[in-house]
């Protein structure tokens, strides 16, 4: 069992898949129109090596964009801080021990939408 997709709140779908598909190397698995007299589409995109999708779901004006959304795991989670704030991406938390995970790092950066995204390593083995 897995999940098939996590849902990712946005305000400009193309803005979003952009920043995903240039910063993280994503896949469009779906970009497909939903009947939106807006012009609203159905956009899955997937992670290299990933089984859940990451769908756009249409952002609510009153939503608190300092509560984290997702938590991605990188294991090339300093590179990958790096190559996000050459490109001028907005790093809210430096590489830092995870307080609730002793030898776990995690940092944070807020995404195209004003998303704040969590990075961690992966787990020690237990």
């Amino acid at each position: 069992m897995h999940i098939q997709f996590a849902e990712l709140p946005v305000s400009d779908q193309d803005r979003a898949r952009a920043f995903y598909v240039t910063h993280f190397d994503c896949q469009v698995v779906a970009d497909a129109p939903m009947g939106a007299a807006d012009g609203w589409r159905w956009i899955e995109l997937k992670f290299p090596g990933s089984q859940t999708a990451l769908h756009f779901l249409r952002a609510r004006e009153n939503r608190d964009p300092d509560e984290p959304v997702l938590v991605l795991i990188d294991e090339h989670l300093h590179d990958t801080v790096g190559r996000l704030r050459a490109a001028g991406v907005e790093i809210i938390t430096e590489p830092q021990e995870a307080p609730w995970q002793p030898g776990r790092t995690v940092a944070e950066f807020r995404d195209s939408e004003g998303n704040r995204m969590v990075l961690g390593t992966p787990e020690a083995s237990r």
